[in-house]
């Protein structure tokens, strides 16, 4: 049976050689990937798609009874629902 102290280093032993491995596979599949978008004239889009940040719009109208505001695009908040939206202008 073994002792606690070499089934340590086995274990260290291990972890290392498992680190070792993955290192080279990673190298051969990041070759690969390499190789197929070279092949196949990938754009960085196409691999890895993105949408730009949306940018939020400025508030253009606030309750000077909450301090909620509002931007002016989508449904009205009921706040400003059905009056004059220039008594609320920012």
């Amino acid at each position: 049976m073994s002792t606690y102290q070499a089934l340590l280093e086995q274990k260290k032993a291990l972890d290392q050689r498992i680190a070792e491995a993955r290192k080279a596979e990673a190298r051969e599949a990041l070759a690969t990937v390499h190789a197929l978008i070279a092949e196949f004239g990938f754009t960085a889009q196409q691999v890895f798609p993105w949408k730009p940040a949306a940018r939020k719009a400025p508030a253009r109208y606030r309750d000077p009874v909450t301090g909620a505001t509002w931007s002016g695009r989508g449904k009205p908040p009921r706040w400003i629902n059905g009056k004059d939206r220039a008594a609320f202008e920012i």
